[in-house]
């Protein structure tokens, strides 16, 4: 069995300091992505600053994620596919 693949954010200066909730917090532009990354039946789980996917996720949905995540300017800085 594979392990769970995942993708980590990195976050615009003020998202992702130390004691915030990142990717879980309450501004409502957050709960709307977080939407539409749950609606990817791929997706196990959302951390702060991670998103975790199946194991056997295609690797192309990966980087469709990550680069939807790049788009998002007022929040991410920088993706990294792991």
């Amino acid at each position: 069995m594979l392990p769970p693949r995942g993708i980590r954010v990195r976050f615009q200066p003020g998202w992702g300091v130390p004691g915030e909730k990142g990717l879980l917090g309450p501004d409502p532009r957050l709960r709307t992505l977080r939407k539409v990354l749950v609606s990817y039946p791929e997706v196990r789980h959302i951390l702060p600053d991670r998103i975790s996917f199946e194991s056997t996720a295609d690797p192309r949905l990966l980087e469709t994620v990550a680069k939807f995540l790049e788009r998002q300017h007022w929040l991410v800085r920088s993706v990294e596919v792991e």
